[in-house]
Order: C-alpha cells, then sequence, then structure tokens
C-alpha cells in the first residue's frame, strides 16, 4: 500500500457491485442502542486502578469534569487526566484560523495542503500506519470486527482523538465515525443526552453496553476487549502528549470547527471511507468530513489490514482514501476530487 502516492481515479456516479456491504442507514444511536444492551451489567476486570462507575446502570469512565477535551498532564501510563484544555483550546482556535486558508470549500493551495499534512504523519510515526494483524503470521485470514458498529464521538484535530484512531488503525477495527466540531448541531449534543457532558473522545461500544470517556481509557479498553493479546505500540499512549499537538498545529486546526455552510440535516445513509490514521491525504479528507460534520463508516486499512481485500475489491487498488457515498452512488479514489465532491454535495446551498 502506497503512502505517499494516492491513485487519482474518476468518481462514478452509480453504485458499487463490488463494495463491501455494511449498515449504511443513518441512525441516531439513541436509538441504535438497544435499551437491553445498555443496561445490562458488563463486569470488567481491567483498569483496576482506575474508577468505574456504574450510571442507570449503563457503565462509565469516572470523570470529576464536564469540559470539551482532556488534560495535556499525563499520569504514569501515558493517560491523560480529565482537567480542562477548554481554555487552551479557545485561544488556539482563533489563532489557527487565521493561518487555515479561509473558507475550506474554495481553491487550495494543494502543495502546502499535503506538505503539512506530511510533515503531520512524520511527527506521529510509526503510529497509526500499520496494523498489529501483520504481526499474527498469517493466523488471521478474515475481519474480526464486533457484530455491532463501535461507535467513535470525535474531531479529526483532536490529538486525543487522534490517539484513538491510531489504536483502531493498529487493531484493525472499523467504526462508526460521529464528528463533533466545534459549533455542532447534532453529535455533541448526542453526548451530552448518553454520557452526560461535552468531552472528547467518547465511545460507545454496542456489543458490551460500555460509554468509555478519556483517550487512555479508551484505547485500553479497546485492546483488551478486540486485542487479542496484543499491547499498543511501544510509545503510543505517552507520546501524544509531546507530538500529538504537532498535526493540529501544522494543520492550521483544520478538522475543528464546523464550516458555516455546511448542511443542516445529515444525509439519510452514512459515507464510507476507506483509510488509516497516519496517512497524509486521508487526514485531508477526514478534516472535511468534520468540518461537514458528516457521520461515516471509518475502514482502516493500514499496512498489513485483513481489510485490504474489501478496498481492492472496491476500488480496484490498494491505495487511500477511497471515499464511497451510498447517498449517490458516488465513489471516488482521489482526496483532490474528494475534497470537492463533499464540499459541492453537502453544502447548504446544494440543498
Amino acid at each position: 500500500m502506497s503512502l505517499l502516492s494516492p491513485k487519482s481515479s474518476p468518481f462514478s456516479l452509480h453504485p458499487s457491485t463490488t463494495s463491501p456491504a455494511p449498515n449504511n442507514s443513518f441512525s441516531f444511536p439513541l436509538t441504535s442502542i438497544p435499551v437491553s444492551t445498555l443496561n445490562r451489567k458488563h463486569p470488567l476486570k481491567f483498569f483496576s486502578n482506575r474508577n468505574w462507575v456504574c450510571l442507570r446502570k449503563r457503565i462509565h469512565v469516572k470523570s470529576p469534569d464536564s469540559d470539551t477535551t482532556e488534560s495535556v498532564s499525563a499520569s504514569s501510563d501515558g493517560s491523560s487526566s480529565s482537567s480542562s484544555t477548554t481554555s487552551f483550546l479557545s485561544f488556539l482556535c482563533p489563532l489557527l484560523k487565521l493561518f487555515s486558508g479561509g473558507d475550506p470549500s474554495q481553491e487550495r493551495n494543494y502543495t502546502l495542503e499535503v506538505a503539512t499534512s506530511s510533515l503531520s504523519t512524520l511527527a506521529r510515526l510509526p503510529w497509526g500506519s500499520r496494523s498489529l494483524s501483520e504481526n499474527l503470521n498469517n493466523q488471521e485470514t478474515t475481519i474480526s470486527d464486533p457484530p455491532k458498529p463501535l461507535q467513535l464521538y470525535e474531531f479529526e484535530a483532536c490529538p486525543f482523538c487522534r490517539r484513538v484512531r491510531e489504536a483502531m488503525t493498529e487493531l484493525d477495527l472499523s467504526a462508526e465515525v460521529y464528528p463533533c466540531p466545534k459549533g455542532s448541531v447534532r453529535h455533541r449534543e448526542i453526548v451530552r443526552k448518553i454520557g452526560g457532558k461535552e468531552q472528547f473522545p467518547f465511545l460507545v461500544d454496542p456489543n458490551t453496553g460500555v460509554s468509555i470517556y478519556e483517550s487512555g481509557d479508551i484505547v485500553k479498553y479497546l485492546f483488551q476487549q478486540y486485542g487479542k493479546g496484543r499491547s499498543p505500540s511501544m510509545g503510543l499512549l505517552e507520546s501524544t502528549l509531546f507530538t500529538g499537538w504537532m498535526p493540529t498545529i501544522l494543520r492550521a486546526g483544520r478538522g475543528m470547527t464546523l464550516w458555516e455552510k455546511a448542511r443542516l440535516d445529515p444525509p439519510s445513509k452514512k459515507l464510507e471511507l476507506f483509510s488509516f490514521e497516519n496517512n497524509p491525504y486521508a487526514r485531508l479528507v477526514r478534516e472535511a468530513l468534520c468540518e461537514l460534520e458528516l457521520p461515516y463508516i471509518l475502514q482502516n486499512v493500514g499496512t498489513g489490514s485483513q481489510r485490504t481485500k474489501l478496498l481492492v475489491d472496491s476500488s480496484g487498488f490498494q491505495e487511500v482514501p477511497y471515499l464511497i457515498d451510498p447517498n449517490t452512488g458516488a465513489e471516488i479514489g482521489d482526496y483532490k476530487k474528494i475534497l470537492a465532491y463533499l464540499f459541492q454535495t453537502y453544502s447548504a446551498a446544494a440543498t
């Protein structure tokens, strides 16, 4: 799989006959998670040094505040505490916006875009590029996603959300992603209703009835539940505090704020994106999906992924990003065309 050279492919406006067939129908998770699942007790033997509390028989990680992101202060295991960095982000967001190149739907300097995204990739090497299933000596030949899709609430520019996405790439997990940019008109309210506060990332696992704040705890939960004995790659948790902010700064806050001209109503079906976290071209597309607050199915295809065959069957090649939009039948394999398509199709003016 090529990391730095996406293959151009014109998009077609007809449904694919070879693409995987996940359930793309859009439904808010508040009604898509069975009540019986959420209310079932699920004993956790992990995180013996953590505080887990059960609120209305739903399991949450205990957290003392309700701010929107995590702290930059580290504990001994590299996970972040819960004190707020809201004041820092409140300062950072308008500052970065000055350098963000203005309206994301307008013509871009793609040389600069790719350069800053590639530097972001270098800052986060080696995390988020490779599936750990590659190390299982080819014992697994089939995709082993949980029966019900994981639901991740996040925003692209958040370094702690990035930590979780990197872990999902390593675990070769797909997920339903619900972008929560600043100014969100849909998904932040859902997080408040499910978890009681606006803090990101936030993971809902309908397979176990567990919902979790705190990126360090989410990563550990994912590896305990779906890691098959594997552990996060060395430095993944600890490095976030040192280089996790670099993509946010280098990309000038792209993927942080809702585009003011975005459509207010969600599409009837979720889009589908083949990607892996540290691909510089896929990063540009995820930023746009966040700025448009478009829910999508994330198909992680890091190096060694068992999902590569799905990508090849859908697109004919192994390169990412690759976008499928079941609402229009569009299938696009070039990041520039994907960006143009998204901002044209999902602007308020297009409704």
